[in-house]
């Protein structure tokens, strides 16, 4: 407790000084998209559109991990030491003073999350037209998931050198069945049959070798989409990991940016955290 009549300092300095929050935000989320932007280009990706991301092994999905770990590193450690450096210096201990730059730099991860995710629902929000058929909104003539995932098992299943009318809406169609094939239940009875029948109709093949057309197609199905729903719980725990990770690194890198904005000496990267701050006299 302070003795009577004594006075108590108080900062009238901001505890979150925004204009460094945002720098630091604005720069992590460059190098995020850079780097992002490079790992579509070539196929660093553990989920993709492409028919050939099924074909990769357990070695690609680690090095995916690992590039999403470079990632948050470069990207929140950048942003956490330009919100670190960029800070107003305040007249505080030590400890203090590391706790309020590692807190900027969590601040600025946060909000450089946020910024990610805007821009990728923009980006998804932009795309989405050009998933829609040419006759207008995307629905009932068009199956999405069907067309990303199993698209290979579709085109095999109506593989036919006749003309066929509305393909696209029984493509949709079929793809709503071979959906099923990774659930509990598998595809029921009727609906395998109502595919055997749409198969030899569209190919003209005798409705036994239909049948065993869609038997095989069906179980190729449920392959691919046991492989896409492990790669979906791969990739959010690379993510996540990521992400938090990329908190860490916001942190660290934020304090460090603080030592040498209070030590006024010019970056030089020592991630040693032994340097002490000179004692004020």
């Amino acid at each position: 407790m302070s003795a009577p009549g004594e006075v108590i300092a108080v900062s009238r300095e901001p505890l979150l000084q925004w204009p460094a929050i945002i720098a630091g935000a604005i720069c992590a989320a460059g190098v995020s998209f850079t780097l992002h932007a490079f790992a579509a280009g070539v196929g660093l990706s553990v989920l993709s559109t492409a028919p050939t991301w099924r074909d990769s092994s357990s070695v690609y999905w680690m090095l995916s991990g690992l590039y999403l770990l470079f990632a948050a590193l470069a990207a929140f450690g950048l942003g956490g030491y330009v919100a670190g450096r960029l800070r107003a210096p305040l007249d505080l201990a030590g400890a203090e003073m590391e706790f309020r730059d590692g807190m900027h730099g969590v601040v600025t991860w946060a909000l450089a999350v946020v910024l990610a995710a805007v821009l990728t629902l923009a980006v998804a929000a932009a795309a989405a037209p050009a998933l829609a058929p040419s006759g207008g909104q995307s629905g009932a003539a068009q199956s999405v998931a069907g067309e990303n995932i199993i698209a290979s098992e579709l085109d095999e299943l109506f593989r036919t050198d006749r003309p066929v009318v509305d393909i696209a809406y029984r493509r949709a169609e079929a793809a709503r069945i071979l959906l099923k094939s990774s659930s509990h239940n598998g595809v029921p009875n009727s609906d395998r049959n109502y595919l055997t029948s749409l198969t030899a109709t569209i190919t003209g093949m005798p409705i036994e070798e239909a049948r065993a057309h869609v038997d095989h197609e069906i179980a190729a199905a449920g392959q691919e989409l046991h492989k896409a729903r492990m790669a979906l719980v791969l990739q959010a725990f690379f993510v996540g990991v990521a992400l938090m990770v990329g908190a860490a690194a916001a942190w660290f890198a934020a304090v460090e940016g603080g030592r040498e904005r209070e030590d006024r000496t010019v970056p030089m990267w020592d991630w040693s955290f032994h340097r002490r701050r000179p004692v004020r006299g």
